[in-house]
């Protein structure tokens, strides 16, 4: 059974076929468009899964944009600075790190003679010591470096010729006890009259030669360090080596076994409670400077110190070499921190002051082996390469390289210096 079409269907049929011929034309052509359109419409993609999301509202879109913004300044902003030779840090930083600042200025200093010196032991209190006779070394009790008390022993010897020495002294010690008593028995027979003159005379000129003979042993003992003693104490050719003072054993020879000789030295004992400061003055110099003036020395052993001492000393001649004169700085070294042979710098007081611009010493660093400071400028901090004067107290005079009234850093430079390293670093890489 063949299937009815819809009854809407026939009658629309049923007009079509009673239009004109025109109209029919023109009615197939609209129909034509319209299906056109609508399978163009059914055609058409759907949107994506991710448009289909709900889109972000619009003031998230502008707080996305802002923060682009700002990210993009900021990175500006820090590329400017690197490319102006800049360090940029944050306020956080800053605070973190204790940077600070302040405005150079000029201050008045006093005026001083600067000299490269070396520190040598007092002289005075300084003493080499050698046996007096030729003897072996039986005993080291010191070591070097050890402080020892006046009269210490430093070393036992052996010396045959000391032995020889103590035995001839007991022998006239003897001789003179004898004849000290041989002496007094012809005193008190000459006074009952029992024996003649000449007896008495005798006796007497034998006491006064052994009296002589006894003093001569014993000076002769003790000029080599001999001390008296009897033959039960033990071996009399030992005696000790001592120290003529306090002070430190700064050299040391003595080697069990070997032979002494009085022409050297087997121990050096020096009292380093005080030392000198030698430097040579110049010519140009000599009219600044004055005896007992103040000195400010300083070593590389303890950089952020000084200490006090007093010019003692100018030589009466100058080197013909050199053109310079000797003189010599006396410091104080209580706490021993002050060692012979190390390199100072002395500062002489002139007595007169000068203008000059200072920063604290921390506040220049060597960076590649050049001193530089840190300069404050609108961007950031800028290394700054500095010429170093004369260092007074804590700071140092700058000579060159920044000018008055800029800011420096005068704290927590040591963060800077880490960071200008570290962009080093990474623009090497």
């Amino acid at each position: 059974m063949r299937p009815q079409a819809p009854m809407f269907l026939n009658k629309s049929f049923s007009r079509v076929l009673s239009m004109p011929t025109f109209s029919l034309r023109r009615a197939a052509w609209l129909a034509l468009l319209t299906s056109a359109i609508a399978l163009a419409a059914c055609n058409q993609p759907d949107a994506p899964p991710d448009q289909a999301k709900a889109a972000p509202p619009a003031k998230g879109k502008a707080a996305s944009s802002q923060e682009a913004g700002e990210k993009e300044n900021a990175e500006k902003e820090s590329k400017e600075a690197g490319e102006a030779g800049l360090l940029r840090l944050s306020a956080e930083e800053i605070e973190t790190a204790g940077i600070r600042v302040e405005d150079l200025k000029m201050k008045p200093v006093a005026d001083q003679v600067v000299l490269t010196a070396t520190i040598r032991a007092n002289q005075d209190r300084i003493a080499h010591i050698a046996p007096r006779v030729s003897a072996r070394v039986a005993k080291s009790i010191v070591n070097l470096g050890d402080s020892v008390k006046a009269g210490q022993a430093l070393a036992v010897l052996d010396s045959l010729e000391l032995g020889e020495a103590h035995s001839a002294y007991r022998q006239a010690q003897s001789q003179f006890a004898l004849a000290k008593a041989d002496f007094e028995r012809a005193e008190k027979l000459k006074v009952d009259e029992i024996i003649p003159e000449k007896d008495y005379l005798r006796a007497r000129s034998e006491y006064e030669k052994a009296r002589a003979a006894w003093r001569a042993a014993d000076d002769r003992l003790r000029l080599l360090d001999g001390e008296h003693r009897d033959s039960d104490q033990g071996p009399t050719s030992l005696f000790p080596l001592r120290a003529p003072f306090a002070g430190t054993v700064i050299e040391k020879r003595a080697v069990v076994g070997e032979l002494a000789q009085p022409d050297k030295s087997l121990f050096t004992v020096a009292d380093l409670s005080t030392l000198w400061i030698e430097a040579n003055l110049f010519e140009k110099d000599l009219s600044r400077v004055r005896l007992g003036a103040r000195a400010i020395v300083t070593v590389s052993a303890y950089p952020e110190e000084t200490f006090q001492g007093r010019l003692t000393y100018i030589s009466s001649t100058v080197d013909k070499e050199t053109r310079a004169v000797p003189a010599r700085v006396e410091v104080p070294n209580p706490d021993r921190r002050l060692k012979p042979e190390m390199f100072a710098t002395a500062a002489i007081a002139t007595g007169g002051a000068t203008s000059a611009l200072t920063l604290p010493q921390s506040a220049v660093l060597l960076v590649n082996g050049q001193p530089m400071a840190f300069v404050r400028e609108e961007g950031g901090f800028e290394p700054r390469a500095v010429e170093l004067g004369e260092k007074v107290g804590s700071r140092v005079i700058i000579r060159g390289g920044i000018k008055p009234s800029e800011s420096m850093v005068v704290a927590g430079a040591y963060a800077l210096k880490a960071r200008l390293l570290k962009s080093q670093i990474g623009d090497a890489d």
